[in-house]
């Protein structure tokens, strides 16, 4: 398992109806946006690397997926900064097998 419920654990105080709506969130927001920054990984477009980069991080941070997190933050750096390198396109996949990974968990831990 790569993901954590303990920060959402301790957000929700014991409220199991909280817990599934964040999980819920995920499932819905962060593979539509995960699609859309590999689009944007694609055809270079920085701006839009930075932006949905910045909008995964938190979501994946709330999970406790630090080398997730980690790997967003980083492709958040460097789309802000333009990178022109490779550098986004090695860190992207690995970004999108692990959140891909805990979709795959998060459906079968809470049966949805």
């Amino acid at each position: 398992m790569i993901y954590s419920l303990d920060k959402i654990n301790e957000l929700a105080d014991g409220d199991e109806e909280f817990i599934h709506s964040v999980v819920s969130v995920f499932l819905d927001e962060v593979p539509e946006d995960l699609a859309l920054l590999e689009v944007a990984v694609n055809q270079k477009n920085y701006p839009s690397i930075y932006q949905l980069a910045h909008k995964i991080k938190p979501n994946v941070d709330l999970l406790g997926m630090e080398q997730t997190r980690a790997a967003a933050l980083e492709i958040e750096n460097l789309g802000k900064a333009g990178n022109k390198g490779n550098e986004i396109d090695q860190i992207f996949p690995i970004l999108k097998r692990d959140i891909h990974q805990v979709i795959g968990e998060l459906k079968k831990d809470f049966q949805l």
